[in-house]
């Protein structure tokens, strides 16, 4: 690895704390709310005259996100997470990324976030559910700016669950949702919604979510059954921004409005809208939102893939967003070695930008293994009741289909112990597993992490055999009693299978006899 590029790389990370330190004054407004009696200020934030990225399934995740603020966003939305997937989660502080990561019971990362967006970030979920809601909303307040729910989606994903555009013909149910945030959680609240049929309807239902306590409402400037090549309908979201006195954020204007930084305001005016929230023209070009105009596609591209690189994003998700900024280029030499590539490392080499995943990839393992290092050593001073020792199960030196938790297994049975117990944790820094057993009321476990779960309990049953000195199936230990006694279970099993094919087929010839001696007997009945 080249020094100069090390550098250069372990700058760019360093901005990119940096930037995480700054706070976006600008952006943010101070509100007040009481508790216990005290008066205690709370950043919050302003939805007026702000420039806004749009909440896109797929897209906004986090490097799309940062670098929306990058080029000048002052809020961004993350895509839409479902509920009950949210509650399900864990909150977990990755600290090689320096993020904040919601994890699923399968180790998926579902929401991933990190400081420099916490005061600008607002979290849209899919919602049917009052107190779900809720629940997911204190599980993420800590770490976002807002809350928002999706009432505007209207893919069959979001509807069938009662969620999205399916909200907009239960009015009851969007204000119990909505009241429910609202009191229960101190972050500001917002709702995106779509227009309903007619106008009369729209601002009935807007007053509604207006009385909720709401801090400003999206809507999107088409009804539910029609799509982005429709017109957006600017004079709807105008008279439901004169209805309400709640900031009104203008969605919908990518196809017909806006191209270039100039149009955001021009699509605002047409709307009379408080914001801009942009979703299509952003995910093109995420400079859309920069003042002195667009960057080149290939800058901006490469900007994308540095942050997917640096926060570990999916390369299914990285190649999809880069996907959807070439768009008609797709057929070009670089569009078609995009669409083939299969990892992040060959999305980089497309770039040219090999050599920048491989520097950056090397830092984060080391922050990686340098931080599972030291929690090695703290749990090492922690377990003090654990034996421990740095050991590995090596398949090689045993003999097939014979292993230490047999042995472990056998000899707890013959000293009359309950059978060992294995509980096995993943480490998520690096996806290693390590297993303690439990024999006679004693815990043992191995120093070093496995790659797989059966490896790692196999390392905790060599521990403890070698503590209690007892054999552990090794080729080099001489007689194997257990692969006698599988010999002799095997021959046990051989000769009664024997056996049982010897009365089979005594009892096959007894049933040929007797059918034989009936069909003598019947033909001898039948009339000649």
């Amino acid at each position: 690895m080249r020094s100069g590029s090390r550098c250069r790389v372990g700058v760019w990370l360093q901005q990119c704390s940096a930037r995480a330190s700054e706070v976006p004054l600008a952006r943010i407004c101070w509100a007040e709310h009481t508790t216990k009696g005290m008066t205690v200020n709370t950043p919050a934030l302003c939805f007026r005259s702000k420039k806004i990225l749009a909440p896109m399934v797929r897209v906004g995740t986090l490097p799309m996100r940062l670098l929306a603020l990058d080029f000048g966003a002052d809020i961004v939305y993350c895509e839409e997470l479902i509920d009950i997937k949210m509650v399900q989660c864990k909150r977990v502080v990755n600290e090689v990324l320096e993020t904040v990561d919601f994890v699923a019971p399968n180790e998926r990362v579902v929401f991933r976030t990190c400081v420099r967006e916490k005061d600008c970030v607002v979290f849209q979920m899919g919602s049917a559910d009052a107190e779900r809601a809720l629940a997911v909303a204190k599980l993420v307040e800590n770490d976002v700016a807002g809350i928002d729910v999706n009432m505007g989606c209207p893919k069959e994903y979001s509807t069938k669950g009662g969620m999205g555009a399916a909200l907009l013909s239960d009015p009851d149910k969007i204000e119990c949702i909505l009241s429910t945030l609202v009191k229960g959680i101190c972050k500001p609240v917002t709702c995106k919604i779509r227009i309903l049929p007619s106008l009369e309807d729209t601002i009935s239902l807007v007053k509604r979510i207006e009385k909720t306590g709401v801090a400003a409402i999206a809507v999107h400037g088409r009804k539910k059954e029609e799509r982005p090549q429709h017109p957006v309908h600017c004079e709807v979201i105008k008279a439901i921004s004169e209805a309400v006195s709640v900031p009104v954020i203008a969605n919908g204007g990518s196809h017909d409005f806006i191209k270039e930084y100039t149009d955001i305001e021009a699509f605002q005016q047409a709307a009379g809208a408080s914001s801009v929230m942009i979703a299509r023209a952003a995910m093109w070009n995420p400079s859309i939102f920069r003042r002195e105009g667009l960057c080149s596609l290939k800058e901006v591209m490469q900007e994308y893939i540095k942050y997917a690189v640096r926060y570990d994003n999916h390369y299914t998700n990285t190649k999809y967003c880069l996907c959807q900024m070439l768009r008609e280029q797709l057929e070009t030499t670089e569009g078609k070695k995009l669409h083939a590539a299969q990892s992040t490392q060959e999305i980089c080499e497309v770039f040219e930008m090999g050599s920048f995943y491989e520097e950056t990839t090397a830092i984060l393992e080391a922050k990686a293994s340098l931080k599972a290092k030291t929690q090695d050593e703290d749990e090492q001073m922690e377990d003090t009741d654990v034996i421990k020792m740095a050991v590995r199960f090596d398949k090689r030196e045993y003999p097939p289909q014979i292993t230490p938790k047999m042995y472990l297994l056998e000899w707890c049975r013959k000293a009359k112990h309950p059978q060992p117990v294995y509980e096995t944790v993943q480490r998520p820094l690096d996806k290693l597993f390590c297993s303690v057993v439990t024999v006679a009321e004693q815990k043992y476990r191995s120093t070093l992490w496995d790659k797989s779960k059966k490896l790692a309990e196999q390392a905790a049953a060599i521990v403890c055999l070698r503590t209690l000195g007892l054999p552990e199936g090794k080729l080099n230990e001489g007689e194997n009693h257990l692969i006698n006694k599988r010999k002799r279970e095997n021959e046990e099993f051989l000769n009664n299978k024997e056996h049982e094919d010897d009365h089979l087929v005594e009892a096959s010839h007894k049933r040929a006899h007797f059918t034989e001696g009936a069909s003598d007997s019947s033909s001898s009945e039948v009339p000649q």
